[in-house]
């Protein structure tokens, strides 16, 4: 996409690189939205149907730019000094069509595979879990097949057959997916919403908000909280106790109904809702610590030195540039993971007592400490290739292709790959043994407002360098021009953000020992060990 936009819309390579950030974060962001409005109001079935309508408009759209040429701007021509600019009309048609992806997107991710789950359970059926456990399996194989699939033969369209072919494979395929869905609409079964999980943190923060002229330091009996009549969680932790305002009845005959229910849930919470708020809380020190990684992962100024490098594998077949991220899913999926879970979880587990082989902090430790050796490794090998570039003379030429393979690259994407499976995997694990049952759906919801904090910060990092580097009229580090640019300079400054992240990492881990590891104390220990290797095995 960022090749799509700096060729034909004239970008420079940092605005599209924060614009493709923005589309990244609202994607992510709006995943959120579209599990709330899913479990608040709309349910599953017509979330993912509005979504996949949205996906479909907008990725026509998104196809209607390469066939129509009023949609974008004229190609520069040969004898111009400069290229036309973008309109606002144009921009605005190509934001739109990235706004209704997004939107279709945030609406199908979270909502799609609890839609099937509804299709399969039946708690009365003895293999129940089995079916279950089978559906979440192929679920997670066909998205990675999908990526693949997106990875490398579209990639290879787009990239053999032109942008017209390349998008509007996506939008037939888009065609298919929204016709198959609709017309089994009559056969689905439909749950209906009951709220989410949201509406009752959020109710929380405004009941302990309300009562906050409450002396929290005094001794309340058990008696003196609320707890909802379903409820299995009795005592609150010692813990972030200004919430215990928002479960503390102050006169039960205005508060409580005759069922015994909240009159008013946004001035009186239960016990398990101000404990599922506390539960949030504390993982958000060590949640942030994997942003830093998230950041590293989505840059897009990969995708320039692969155009200028060697990709050719033989003679005859040349890898797609915007294909080579495969590496690191396949380093990241098969050969870390497989390697990881059948030879050194064994060999570990006799030394480290955990049957995991590492703990999920660990592991995240670890996946942190590579990071930082792969992006220390894409400036030392940005250096190399810029200098060869200068020393053949194409230091006004970005689109001459050096005599320098782009197996140069595959190290630090194999240490991304590997980097991303440890630190990602080990943070959903530590979030899902922290969180209550009840909050097990969320651990991925946070991840996934992870990926949406970590394209806003990407933006606005990619913003300021440009800016400063810029400034006085000087060529920018993030120059579309990366062989006057210093693409490597940006790289070591990536590399110290993540040396610092990984100490603000060592910091959290120490606040953090008490915890043993993450462990919750309000999962019942009879379930705990099943609960978490069959999420973990999901996850």
């Amino acid at each position: 996409m960022i090749i799509y936009i700096t060729t034909f819309y004239h970008m420079e390579a940092a605005p599209a690189s924060v614009l493709l950030g923005l589309w990244s974060s609202l994607s992510n962001g709006l995943a959120i939205l579209g599990a709330f409005v899913s479990d608040s109001y709309l349910g599953r079935f017509r979330a993912v149907a509005i979504g996949t309508i949205s996906s479909l408009i907008g990725t026509s759209l998104l196809w209607f730019t390469t066939i129509i040429p009023r949609l974008r701007p004229l190609p520069c021509g040969q004898y111009q000094h400069g290229c036309n600019g973008t309109t606002a009309a144009q921009l605005a048609v190509l934001v739109c069509s990235f706004g209704l992806i997004s939107l279709g997107a945030g609406f199908v991710r979270p909502c799609s595979i609890a839609l099937g789950a509804d299709q399969l359970e039946n708690k009365e059926n003895p293999d129940n879990e089995r079916v279950m456990d089978s559906y979440f399996n192929w679920f997670y194989a066909s998205v990675g097949v999908s990526i693949v699939l997106g990875s490398t033969v579209i990639v290879y369209i787009q990239d053999h057959f032109g942008w017209q072919v390349g998008f509007g494979v996506p939008g037939l395929l888009m065609v298919l997916s929204v016709s198959v869905f609709l017309i089994r609409s009559p056969l689905y079964i439909k749950a209906k919403a009951r709220g989410s999980l949201f509406t009752g943190l959020f109710r929380v923060a405004v009941a302990a908000f309300r009562k906050r002229h409450i002396n929290v330091q005094l001794n309340y009996n058990d008696e003196c909280y609320y707890t909802a009549p379903e409820s299995k969680l009795l005592e609150l932790s010692a813990d972030f106790r200004c919430l215990n305002r928002a479960c503390i009845i102050q006169d039960p005959h205005i508060e409580l109904k005759p069922d015994g229910k909240a009159s008013d849930p946004c001035c009186l919470c239960c016990v398990e809702q101000v404990e599922a708020m506390k539960s949030f809380l504390r993982v958000l020190p060590m949640w942030s610590t994997c942003l830093m990684l998230l950041v590293s992962l989505g840059q897009n100024f990969l995708i320039f030195q692969l155009m200028t490098m060697d990709r050719h594998v033989f003679p005859q077949f040349e890898i797609p540039a915007g294909s080579f991220g495969m590496i690191t899913i396949i380093f990241a999926l098969t050969i870390w993971i497989a390697f990881y879970n059948h030879a050194l979880v064994p060999l570990l587990s006799r030394y480290t007592g955990q049957p995991t082989g590492l703990s999920p902090v660990s592991r995240m430790g670890i996946g942190l400490i590579l990071g930082c050796l792969a992006m220390a490794l894409s400036a030392i090998t940005e250096t190399i290739r810029r200098n060869k570039a200068i020393d053949a003379g194409f230091k006004d030429d970005p689109r001459a292709v050096l005599n320098m393979s782009a197996m140069w690259l595959v190290p630090q994407f194999s240490l991304y790959g590997v980097a991303e499976a440890l630190n990602v995997v080990g943070q959903i694990e530590f979030i899902y043994t922290l969180f209550p049952k009840s909050m097990s759906s969320f651990a991925a919801a946070i991840y996934t407002v992870g990926l949406a904090i970590a394209g806003l910060i990407s933006s606005l990092l990619v913003s300021i360098v440009d800016g400063i580097t810029s400034a006085g009229g000087n060529t920018s580090w993030l120059s579309s021009n990366i062989n006057r640019g210093h693409l490597d300079y940006f790289y070591w400054l990536m590399t110290f953000l993540s040396v610092i992240n990984f100490l603000y990492f060592l910091v959290v881990c120490r606040c953090n020992e008490h915890r043993h590891d993450g462990r919750a104390s309000l999962l019942p220990h009879a379930e705990e060990e099943q609960f978490e290797n069959r999420l973990l095995h999901g996850a």
